[in-house]
């Protein structure tokens, strides 16, 4: 009788779902916020760099990480249809300063997305051709450093937040399609150990029925400067397809200080 108990505990523990905070993900993870979800899960909201690691200690058996994270993984698995990607300008993705490029001398990386800080530095060699200083930024107070000659990367909400409140504005997801021809991806959901296809179809059609809701949330009372109807139908887009899991393994290929271990992005 008491193995019994045990093994009803070890079936009902929770799976632990990670996602990211920021605008961009509510579709997906809407329906992830309602009981019949919450009952078989543990919805766990941070910033991606946060859940990045989390999900590398085990703290969370699935996650909605950044890209630049799969390497670093030593067995990792997509699974869902539906990631944070941007077919042409991301909008909530960019770099901001008071000069044009020609003239940057140093730039702060934002401390919430490694993939972001990656793609900079891929377009700042390979696109612009440009030499710069990086700065690490360690809190939000670096965005008041950004002035004359030094200028920063900005992502998620507080990019939106601050479109207007710099002189230039540099999209990243924009400059990697002119480099590429493909779109970007930002995060991809991945787990760390195989998960059954009848969990993976139900957790599609979850955010799928999110996704359904995109006018829906796209009106609803926002702090952000910025028009979500524009942000959920034009800057983001959900569906990882064949040209998005090409445009991993691009981006991946080109990131020289990390090397891929097992798993596949496509």
């Amino acid at each position: 009788m008491l193995f019994l108990c045990r093994a009803n505990l070890i079936q009902l523990k929770k799976i632990k779902v990670g996602a990211v905070t920021y605008l961009n993900t509510r579709p997906l993870i809407y329906r992830m916020q309602e009981e019949n979800f919450l009952l078989k899960h543990e919805l766990i909201l941070d910033y991606p760099s946060k859940l990045a690691a989390m999900l590398k200690n085990g703290e969370l058996d699935v996650a909605l990480v950044p890209v630049a994270l799969l390497p670093e993984l030593s067995e990792y698995h997509i699974v869902s249809d539906y990631c944070i990607a941007s077919d042409h300008e991301v909008a909530s993705v960019c770099l901001f300063s008071e000069k044009p490029l020609s003239e940057i001398q140093r730039v702060y990386l934002d401390y919430q997305s490694k993939t972001s800080v990656a793609l900079l530095k891929i377009l700042f060699k390979q696109h612009w051709k440009l030499e710069v200083e990086w700065l690490t930024a360690k809190d939000e107070s670096y965005i008041d450093q950004i002035k004359e000659d030094t200028a920063g990367l900005i992502i998620g909400d507080r990019a939106l937040q601050f479109r207007e409140r710099f002189a230039f504005r540099y999209d990243l997801a924009t400059a990697w399609r002119e480099m590429t021809g493909l779109p970007f991806v930002f995060a991809v959901w991945v787990s760390s150990n195989p998960l059954s296809l009848e969990w993976i179809t139900e957790f599609n059609r979850v955010q799928l029925s999110g996704l359904q809701q995109l006018n829906i949330l796209a009106g609803e009372t926002s702090s952000i400067p910025y028009d979500l109807h524009t942000y959920y139908h034009h800057n983001i887009s959900y569906e990882f397809d064949e040209y998005k899991q090409q445009s991993i393994r691009l981006f991946l290929q080109n990131i020289p200080e990390l090397r891929l271990r097992t798993g596949n992005p496509a």
